[in-house]
Formats: structure tokens, C-alpha cells, sequence
């Protein structure tokens, strides 16, 4: 003798799926998840194994399945055109991930940069950063691209869209803040600019990749002004009262970004460079940065 059957009202039935009444109606009408049965009460009953249908479709709703390929899928009950729906919802959720991930590289690095904003202006303070992966453009490729009379804007302009082009084809996440690389001079100050760059997530095997060095640095912040030449100057004066040594090329960069800096009074940019001195407690002094 067969064991009497358990069926279970819509309302229990949507509590064990998660979802409510209205949802299960909804699939009833457009035909995707029918009711097991209907009482002579004219209420509608579930069996409990319907759960993994309701399941399946979840999954499918999710990842941006339609209705119509859902019924499709689940009438025919066909192993070879699941499997095929499911290797294209795959991809879908694998280019949703790495848009999530991109998002979250963004906003990690803009929150970083935001942390330097109690800093005093044109202070000069040492931290240990750690080592950053960069996209590293080259100044004359880039002349290479906009006439020698060519504005900001057009610079602007030609450094973003080559950032966008290298980002695409090597298939690497930026967070498209901006920043300018000077080798040292003779004299250990800042030198004309060789690269503009910005951070990418992680290293990676291309042309323009340049890491910037884990290390002791002396870093100053420049508040309120798209004129950052006197925080060079400041942080050469303070190198050479204190007689350090530099090892490495300077970095500026942008820390305001694009939710700040169309606004002069919330601009905002660091300049940094390696500086040779015994070890420093790594705890003592962390930015946040890198």
C-alpha cells in the first residue's frame, strides 16, 4: 500500500521555498511552476519534490534566464539543451563577477585614497607603502597621439581612451585615478614627467606594466589646488635639509578622483618617493595605501 500522499498548501509551500504566494501565482499564470493539485476547497496544493523545480528556476531567474527559456527548458526536460542553458548562464554569471570585482577594485582604491584626507597640507610624513601594479603610459607615446599645441582636455582625453583600449585588450581592471611618474635628476629632485599611469588590481604580463616598490617612502598631500608644483617643491626643500637619499622615481597621483576633483577646493594629490633609512616599524605608520 502506498503511503498517503503530503501535499502542502501554496502558503507553506512558498515558507519552504523562500519566496511568497504571490511569486508562486505568478509562475502559475505564465504556465512555469503549475500546483500539484486543486482541493474541491478550490485551494491549490504542492508537492513537496516541486521544491526542486521551484529551485532550478531560481537559479535560472538569477542569472538572467526568461520565462520563456525557463518553460522551455523545464518541459522538455532535455539533458543536452539544460546542460547548453546552463553553460550560457555561466559565462553570463562569470561577466557578472568580474564586473562586481572591477566595482569593488574601484571602490576600494577610491576609499584608500580618501583616507589621506585629515592629513595636513604640504606636511611632509614617511609611511610604509606597499608595493602597486601600474598601468605605465608613456609620455612620448602619448605625444605621439595629440598635436604638440593640444589642451588638458585633449591630453585628458587621449591618456583615458588609451587606458580604455589596453584595458579591453590585456583584459586588467583600473581604477582609472591618474598619476605621473618622474625619474630623479641629478640632483635627486623630481625630473620631467616619463610616464602617466594608472592602478590596475593585480600584476599582469603586458607592455605597460610598471610596479611600484614596497618600501619606506616620504609622502606629502596637496589639498584644494590642480597646482601641485609646490608640493615638489616642498618635499625637495625637506629632502635636502634633512640630507636623505632617494632611491627611485617620484610618484604623483590623483586621490580626489572623479567623485571629487571637478571641484578645485576638493582636490586633492600625494607625490611619494623610496627613501633609503633603517627599518621602520611597519605597524607604526600605515596609510592604508597600496
Amino acid at each position: 500500500m502506498e503511503p498517503k500522499k503530503q501535499w502542502m498548501t501554496s502558503g507553506a509551500f512558498a515558507a519552504l521555498c523562500g519566496t511568497t504566494k504571490e511569486t508562486l501565482r505568478h509562475y502559475k499564470d505564465v504556465g512555469l511552476l503549475l500546483p500539484a493539485r486543486q482541493g474541491e476547497n478550490g485551494y491549490l496544493y504542492y508537492d513537496v519534490e516541486q521544491f526542486y523545480d521551484y529551485y532550478a528556476i531560481s537559479i535560472f531567474r538569477q542569472t538572467g534566464t526568461s520565462l520563456e527559456e525557463i518553460r522551455r527548458c523545464l518541459g522538455k526536460r532535455d539533458p543536452a539543451q539544460t546542460a547548453e542553458l546552463l553553460r550560457e548562464q555561466k559565462k553570463r554569471l562569470e561577466a557578472e563577477r568580474k564586473k562586481l570585482d572591477h566595482m569593488d577594485f574601484l571602490l576600494s582604491s577610491t576609499l584608500r585614497n580618501l583616507a589621506f584626507r585629515p592629513g595636513p597640507d604640504l606636511a611632509v610624513r614617511t609611511a610604509w607603502f606597499e608595493r602597486e601594479h601600474l598601468l605605465a603610459l608613456p609620455v612620448r607615446e602619448l605625444e605621439e597621439l595629440v598635436s604638440p599645441t593640444a589642451s588638458e582636455d585633449e591630453m585628458l582625453i587621449a591618456v583615458l581612451e588609451r587606458c580604455q583600449t589596453l584595458s579591453g585588450q590585456y583584459g586588467i581592471q583600473t581604477d582609472f585615478h591618474l598619476g605621473a611618474i618622474h625619474p630623479p635628476e641629478n640632483s635627486g629632485a623630481p625630473g620631467a614627467i616619463s610616464h602617466l599611469y594608472t592602478r590596475i588590481k593585480e600584476k599582469a604580463d603586458f607592455p605597460y606594466y610598471k610596479e611600484k616598490p614596497a618600501g619606506n617612502y616620504l609622502y606629502l598631500c596637496c589639498w584644494g589646488r590642480w597646482d601641485i608644483s609646490a608640493g615638489y617643491a616642498a618635499l625637495n626643500r625637506w629632502i635636502l635639509a634633512h640630507g636623505l637619499r632617494t632611491t627611485g622615481d617620484f610618484y604623483a597621483c590623483d586621490l580626489a578622483g572623479f567623485l571629487l576633483n571637478s571641484v578645485e577646493k576638493n582636490a586633492a594629490s600625494m607625490i611619494s618617493v623610496q627613501f633609503t633609512a633603517p627599518e621602520q616599524s611597519r605597524s607604526s605608520s600605515r596609510p592604508g595605501h597600496g
